[in-house]
Parts: structure tokens; sequence; C-alpha cells
């Protein structure tokens, strides 16, 4: 009863920060309410048992992402948004983008959980009690062990490439940034090493006048 509970408060909390995040004009305060979006997530996760992923959810998105965010928000001065923006529609993009991601959502949980619904739930009593010795609960596999196994097995090529488009993305950021000047003098070492050692060295004899 608890964990529901609590559960339903994260929730909420969850629904009504991401919502002050996408309508605050001032940026400082949409990260900073992003922190508590990312905050009860992890809360929720932990309450599911994915402790992993809640720790990671702290460290990587709080600890990293959200105070780069803050950083480069409080580095530019970006306080309020100048430009006028038309919630009519934005309301009906984001009206139709939820109603295709509950869709998505609605179909997952109809296939996977469609295979379960003829399991005879006293078979799975007898053979699977729920007093597990303690000897052999430390056999089981831990969370992130689970998570490594199913990451590197059954979805190890879209494991590669999201590593390809994270690479993308930083090799693209650093060309977008990189600036090249015209007006620097730059040393060239293959000039430098082929060049003829009888054109560039003069002898002078400084005895003569």
């Amino acid at each position: 009863m608890a964990n529901t509970t609590l559960f339903w408060i994260f929730s909420i909390i969850s629904l009504v920060s991401a919502c002050m995040v996408v309508s605050l004009s001032n940026a400082v305060y949409s990260v900073l309410f992003l922190i508590i979006v990312f905050c009860n997530t992890a809360s929720i996760l932990l309450l599911l048992g994915a402790e992993f992923l809640s720790f990671l959810f702290l460290i990587v998105y709080v600890g990293a992402i959200a105070v780069l965010f803050l950083f480069v928000v409080m580095m530019l001065n970006v306080k309020k948004s100048t430009v006028k923006i038309n919630y009519d529609t934005i309301f009906l993009i984001g009206f139709f983008i939820s109603l295709i991601l509950f869709i998505q959502i609605w179909v997952i949980l109809q296939s996977d959980f469609e295979a379960y619904s003829n399991i005879n739930v006293s078979l799975i009593a007898n053979n699977f009690p729920l007093i597990i010795c303690w000897t052999q609960e430390n056999n089981l596999p831990s969370n992130t062990e689970s998570i490594g196994l199913i990451l590197y097995t059954s979805y190890s090529l879209i494991f590669i490439m999201c590593a390809f488009i994270l690479l993308l993305a930083m090799i693209g950021s650093i060309v977008l940034t990189m600036s090249q000047r015209k007006n620097v003098r730059k040393q060239q070492i293959s000039l430098q090493l082929y060049r003829n050692q009888n054109k560039v060295v003069r002898f002078l004899d400084l005895r003569k006048n």
C-alpha cells in the first residue's frame, strides 16, 4: 500500500514538473523542473526494484546532463524567451505525438502480456514456490547482471547503433564549434622535411668587404 501511494505521488509530481518544463519561458526554471522530473523518475525506478537504473538516472541525468544544461543557460545568460510561441500549434503537435506514444505503449503491452494470459497459475505455484532458500537466493543474478546480459546479447546490435549515433553527435558538435582563422601562420611539417638545404642555407664570408 505504501509503495502504491509513493508511486502515485512521484508520478503526479513528474507529470506536473514535465508540464512546467515545456510551459515556462524562463530557461533556468525549466532546467530546475527538469531536474525534479529526473529525481522523481529515479524514485519510481527504485520503487519498481530497478536500483541500477535508478542510480544511473541520478548520476548521468541529474549529475551530468541537467547540470550541463544549467551551466550553459547561466553562461549564455538566457533568462526569458523572446520568441512568440503559437500555443495552439504546439498543443496540436503535442497531442498527436502523445497519442502515437500511448498507442505504441498499448500495442507493446498487449503483445507482451497476451502470451501469458492462459498460464495455469497453480502449476507455477507448485513448481516455483514463494519461499526460496537463502543459498539459492545468493546464486540469483543481480539487477545489474541481468541488464548487462540482456543488453549485450539480445540488444547488442541496437546498443552498437546507439554508440555510433553518440559518436556522430560528438563529432558533429566538434565540427560545428571548431572555428578556423585565416590570418594565422601555421607550421607545415611536410614542407620543412622535404626542403632542399642548398636553397635555404647560405654561407656568407664576413671578412670580405
